[in-house]
C-alpha cells in the first residue's frame, strides 16, 4: 500500500471519531478533540488527493467513515444491531475495495479498449 492510500485509510478512520464526536461530545475538551479530528482527517485527505484521483479518494474516505460510524454506533454507543444495515455496509465496503483495486491499475488497464 502506498503512502497516499495510507492517508486515505487513516483519514477515514479518524472521520469515525469526529462523526461520533459531533453526536456525543458534551464538554469543551470533547469538542476540542472533535475539531482536532476534523482538521486531521481533512489534512490527510487533501494530502492523498494531491496524488490520487479526487473522486476515488472522496468516495473511499466517506465510505470508510460511513461504515466505521455504523459499526462504532453498535459497538460503543448501544445502537441496536440490524442485519440489513450491516449487510448494506458490507456492500459499501465491497464497492470501496473495488474502487481502490481499479485505481491501482496502470493506465490502459481496466478501462475501455
Amino acid at each position: 500500500m502506498n503512502r497516499n492510500w495510507l492517508y486515505v485509510l487513516v483519514g477515514g478512520l479518524v472521520e469515525v471519531f469526529w462523526v461520533s464526536g459531533l453526536k456525543h461530545a458534551s464538554t469543551a475538551a470533547e469538542w476540542a478533540l472533535t475539531a482536532a479530528a476534523i482538521a486531521a482527517s481533512f489534512w490527510l485527505i487533501i494530502r492523498a488527493s494531491s496524488r490520487l484521483p479526487v473522486g476515488t479518494v472522496y468516495a473511499v474516505f466517506t465510505g470508510l467513515g460511513t461504515a466505521g460510524s455504523a459499526v462504532a454506533e453498535v459497538w460503543f454507543f448501544g445502537e441496536p444491531f440490524r442485519l440489513s444495515k450491516m449487510l448494506l455496509t458490507a456492500v459499501l465496503l465491497a464497492g470501496i475495495i473495488g474502487l481502490k483495486l481499479l485505481t491501482d491499475q496502470p493506465a490502459g488497464e481496466g478501462g475501455r479498449s
